[in-house]
């Protein structure tokens, strides 16, 4: 870690990119609840009252796709027609079943594709999980709160970003926060930055007990104005917020996405397994910082490459901390399935404010 500042940022659930991740999670969890060895590799896009949904899915039982569209669109706040995308608007679903020449890897317990995952944990949060991606998440986890109670003028999407600076490795203060966040045009921009200063920053900054940032010092929409946000104005993908979902650019991250993706997709399963093992170097006081490198071939069960890196912060021998690793859990592709017990259905909560630092997930758990 040499930056002296660095900069993290998050968005709300309501982004296009993350509806679009919600609605593919949505799909696995109600897969693997009708059929515990579903496969799914689902995407999905959204633009101006459209919905596309596109991939392979095979389950022993049928799944009412729009239905579970539509249910994820309106609990995120899209049921007016002003914002130009609502549950009535056109469903297109083109999903077939997973081609038998990847079915044939995942059949034999192999990795349902090919790749390298990370994992990263450090003592910056009391997750474990950098502190710029942390109240990046926190402060659009509050905005959403917001506006489904005390600022409903707000409307679905937006972002928020925070910088940090750092000495010698260690967080300092928080320097920036940009704030971004549609709302009624009928509410002044004055009005909302103090409300949003007052009920979000400063209260997620005390969670944290850090110092205080001016509101000078907090940006609310960089063009001073944003009044429709969502599908209308900026099309989504599944898959597109892989900094967000991981450690918002200071660990390393792999070349997949998760949301959509069954755990035989080691582009979840593996990234999930290497944040579980970082986690607990860090947990141990082992290392201050630690990052773990997973990498798979299609097919195959057990990892091909595997390592890690302790930016010098290590507290023990290499060799004895590297021992401790690989000895935490079996890495196949079963192995990882079993250990964080992941045929359930879990993920549709991972696809909005990230998905490591939240306690309730399994590859959060620290080894007794």
């Amino acid at each position: 870690m040499k930056y002296s500042q660095f900069a993290s940022e998050s968005v709300c659930s309501g982004h296009p990119d993350k509806i679009c991740d919600q609605i593919s999670d949505a799909v696995l969890d109600t897969a693997l609840t009708l059929d515990k060895n579903a496969r799914v590799a689902l995407e999905t896009m959204v633009t101006a009252n459209k919905v596309v949904m596109a991939g392979e899915v095979t389950c022993n039982s049928s799944i009412e796709y729009k239905e579970i569209a539509k249910k994820v669109i309106t609990s995120l706040g899209y049921d007016k027609e002003i914002l130009n995308f609502t549950s009535n608007s056109d469903i297109e679903v083109l999903v077939h079943q997973q081609s038998k020449d990847i079915a044939i890897g995942a059949d034999d317990d192999g990795a349902g594709d090919q790749g390298m995952m990370f994992g990263y944990a450090c003592k910056e949060t009391p997750q474990l999980m950098p502190l710029p991606i942390t109240l990046s998440h926190e402060l659009c986890r509050k905005m959403d709160e917001l506006q489904f109670g005390e600022l409903d003028y707000l409307r679905p999407d937006g972002k928020a970003e925070v910088g940090v600076e750092y000495e010698d490795g260690k967080p300092q203060k928080v320097t920036k926060i940009i704030l971004a966040k549609p709302f009624d045009p009928q509410i002044s921009n004055e009005k909302i930055k103090n409300d949003l200063y007052e009920l979000a920053v400063l209260p997620v900054l005390e969670k944290y007990n850090l110092n205080k940032v001016g509101i000078d010092e907090v940006i609310l929409n960089g063009t001073g104005r944003w009044e429709i946000g969502g599908p209308y104005s900026d099309t989504g993908v599944t898959g597109r917020k892989i900094v967000v979902d991981t450690y918002g650019g200071m660990g390393r991250i792999g070349g997949g996405c998760f949301s959509g993706k069954d755990p035989t997709k080691v582009d979840r399963s593996a990234a999930y397994a290497a944040r579980f093992l970082a986690k607990n170097v860090v947990a141990k006081n082992l290392a201050d910082r630690c990052e773990i490198l997973l990498a798979y071939v299609i097919g195959k069960r057990d990892p091909v490459v595997k390592g890690i890196e302790l930016f010098g912060t290590q507290k023990e021998d290499i060799t004895q901390i590297e021992k401790f690793v690989w000895n935490l859990m079996d890495l196949s592709v079963r192995g990882i399935i079993e250990k964080l017990d992941l045929k359930r259905p879990i993920y549709s909560k991972t696809a909005a404010y990230g998905h490591f630092g939240n306690s309730e997930y399994p590859w959060e758990q620290i080894v007794r």
